[in-house]
């Protein structure tokens, strides 16, 4: 029951949630309160806590820790609570560990950032972090493709329910369908790549926007889910804007963008934590405030067949 539920909310949205921060730059996970009330109200069926829009390699290990546990009482079983884990292997497995013990309901693993990384090490680093939580299914979150070798041995590993394809290479998205078949993709390059992926098999999208308009979201999937294109079309243009700020700087603004923008709309969730951008360069408030304009113009005219999920 537990993976079916996770397969339904991995083929729609699934939003990956900022980290908040109190005045004194410490974690105030609480004033995540409002984002998710407004996400799981929307339909959103997936929220990830410490993804990379939630600046996870920027936590500490015990604030990963406590937003897990804080997150998991927040959303209090109304939406699927996926945890990512990460680091090196002792430290995945033992916020795989933490987060079958606050109550997630999966695992998101992040590829490992060594240096000296490779496909056969990633599939032993995989099986350490599944072994260390056997009761909570994961997803694999691919940034580089890890290779038809180990995504091979990989697809093999019980526990696995879906990858997050990062990666904007729609050949080799299609190449690793074929060899994990059985597995749920999900486009790891939220709304502007979901289209493209989608036709290529990737049923579901992250989305960062979730925290600010989780009803365009909703609505996109929706769009996508029940083949209406040109209705995909017309959300996307409202969309574009804000993504194309959040992808300056080679992605250095992903996350700042989104607190910006939050700050702007009076909930204020802290800044961004080094290395991201902060603050935003002089000059960007106007584009910023021209895109949540369009956001939020968008998100006011939709209708009510935009709510109603293929």
């Amino acid at each position: 029951m537990q993976e079916a539920r996770l397969r339904r909310a991995l083929a729609g949205v699934v939003g990956v949630l900022v980290t908040p921060y109190d005045e004194t730059g410490r974690i105030a996970p609480d004033r995540l309160g409002a984002v998710v009330r407004r996400a799981i109200a929307a339909g959103v069926g997936a929220l990830t806590v410490n993804g990379n829009t939630g600046e996870f390699f920027s936590l500490s290990l015990e604030e990963a820790e406590e937003m897990c546990t804080a997150l998991a009482r927040i959303a209090a079983g109304r939406t699927v609570l996926v945890a990512g884990v990460g680091r090196s292997a002792t430290e995945a497995a033992r916020l795989a560990r933490q987060a079958a013990r606050a109550g997630a309901d999966a695992l998101m693993i992040h590829q490992p950032l060594d240096p000296f990384r490779g496909p056969s090490g990633f599939v032993r680093y995989v099986e350490e972090v599944l072994a260390a939580a056997p009761s909570l299914p994961a997803v694999l979150y691919l940034r580089e493709d890890p290779g038809a070798e180990a995504l091979a041995r990989l697809a093999a590993l019980p526990g696995i329910v879906g990858a997050k394809w990062a990666i904007g290479d729609l050949l080799a998205l299609a190449e690793a369908r074929r060899i994990a078949p059985g597995w749920q993709w999900v486009c790891g390059l939220a709304e502007p790549w979901a289209p493209a992926m989608s036709a290529v098999g990737a049923r579901g999208f992250t989305s960062g926007l979730v925290n600010l308009c989780p009803r365009l979201s909703v609505a996109l999937s929706g769009a996508l889910a029940a083949g209406r294109a040109a209705r995909a079309e017309s959300l996307l243009e409202a969309v574009l804007p804000f993504e194309i700020l959040r992808a300056r700087g080679r992605g250095e603004a992903n996350v700042s963008v989104v607190k910006a923008a939050l700050a702007a709309r009076g909930e204020a969730l802290g800044p961004a934590r080094p290395p991201a951008l902060w603050p935003l360069p002089a000059g960007t408030e106007k584009e910023l405030a021209s895109a949540l304009a369009a956001l939020e113009a968008a998100e006011a005219a939709l209708q009510p067949e935009d709510a109603v999920v293929a």
